[in-house]
């Protein structure tokens, strides 16, 4: 059976901000169709949906190098002394596989490759195991803290691996453990196979339909306890900030989302409904504080289909231009149904199942199929496409 896809294209304006900063603290930004653009990077709001589906959800992950570190944090606050408890928590990555997960032996123990499983599973659950095993790792210290004895010389040159000393089949449990948002993005950690999860989600980044500059914004910071005569401002900065209309684009493969939930149904398309409504919510946070850009988006299009999903990018490879009066969110949606229309010419419609928008502009988007009136009822419908007819795991 072939994959089946929920493509998702959105504008939406926003206004003066630095949603996403690069190496030198300015917007970033990205040259397409020979201009510069704006731009959001896939992992700034991928990282922004995944903490907001937890928060809904109550179901946090964690990606960290700190696993060791923070295991042994918790065993200390459980009343173990410190050796005993940074030796136990080294045996969490030397456990995970044959020749145990690559850590900072020279510093706090951080193993090298990222992590990242349920948040409660990384502490409490690791803790919980060291405590079962606890009197097999005060014997296992006692014997480290033992002069060794002259080894004899090996082929190799080298000292056989040490054996674990918590049970391998418990530890990769633990460190493969999923949550909603480990089945919606993926997870891969080097040397696991176990822990792979093929992500259901594609992002792409977020760029402007236009070109936009980046506007610089010279501030001060007034000091209230200036002495007479002292400047008042006790800080003077150029930050930069970007506007504009941006598209922005994800794709969701439901046939990988069935089969990372288990090919439970309810679960996968009640996951597939609060995604679509977190992405169309959620957007990077940097500077919010001083720039406040909560809008929401303009104009809302899904298509359901087989085979592949389709971005429609290539309708802004040429930059909108604004209307007379100003403005680049009329021409971009312009731009947006006129492109999706060609594609339905060009393709045809015979691996599409459904399709939709929702818009804010007073007249309807005549190559977008259906209007609807919310993002609820977009939303609804959007997942019953999805299912019907039931897709194969």
């Amino acid at each position: 059976m072939p994959a089946r896809y929920l493509d998702l294209h959105v504008l939406q304006d926003i206004p003066p901000s630095c949603l996403n900063r690069g190496e030198y603290n300015e917007p970033k930004s990205i040259i397409y169709g020979n201009v510069q653009r704006p731009m959001l990077s896939s992992q700034s709001m991928r990282r922004a949906q995944r903490t907001a589906l937890e928060d809904i959800l109550d179901e946090p992950a964690t990606r960290s190098r700190m696993l060791p570190p923070r295991i042994a944090r918790t065993l200390r606050d459980r009343g173990w002394p410190d050796d005993l408890a940074t030796f136990a928590a080294a045996q969490i990555p030397r456990s995970a596989l044959a020749k145990g997960m690559s850590t900072d032996s020279e510093g706090d123990g951080r193993t090298d490759a990222m992590i990242y499983a349920p948040a409660a599973t990384l502490t409490d659950d690791c803790a919980d195991l060291c405590e079962r095993h606890r009197p097999a790792l005060e014997k296992a210290l006692a014997l480290t803290e033992r002069p060794a004895p002259p080894r004899k010389n090996t082929k190799a040159g080298k000292a056989p691996a040490p054996k674990p000393l918590l049970p391998v089949d418990d530890v990769v449990d633990l460190l493969t453990a999923r949550t909603a948002t480990i089945n919606l993005f993926g997870r891969f950690l080097a040397g696991l196979p176990e822990a792979h999860v093929a992500g259901a989600v594609q992002t792409a980044p977020a760029w402007t339909t236009h070109q936009s500059d980046l506007q610089p914004d010279f501030f001060t910071a007034v000091d209230d306890w200036a002495e007479p005569g002292d400047p008042a401002a006790a800080h003077l900065d150029t930050a930069y900030l970007t506007a504009g209309v941006f598209y922005r684009y994800t794709s969701v493969n439901i046939t990988e989302l069935l089969t990372n939930t288990g090919n439970d149904h309810t679960k996968a398309f009640d996951l597939l409904a609060l995604y679509i409504d977190v992405f169309l919510t959620t957007l990077p946070q940097a500077k919010k504080n001083s720039t406040a850009p909560f809008t929401l988006p303009d104009t809302v299009h899904y298509a359901v289909r087989e085979r592949r999903p389709i971005s429609y990018a290539p309708a802004f490879h040429h930059p909108v231009k604004a209307e007379r009066t100003g403005g680049h969110l009329a021409p971009s949606r312009t731009a947006l149904s006129t492109y999706a229309g060609t594609l339905n010419t060009l393709i045809g419609t015979r691996h599409l199942i459904d399709s939709g928008y929702v818009t804010a502009a007073e007249g309807d988007l005549d190559h977008l199929a259906t209007r609807h009136t919310s993002f609820d009822t977009l939303i609804a419908a959007a997942v019953t496409a999805a299912r019907q007819p039931e897709p194969a795991a």
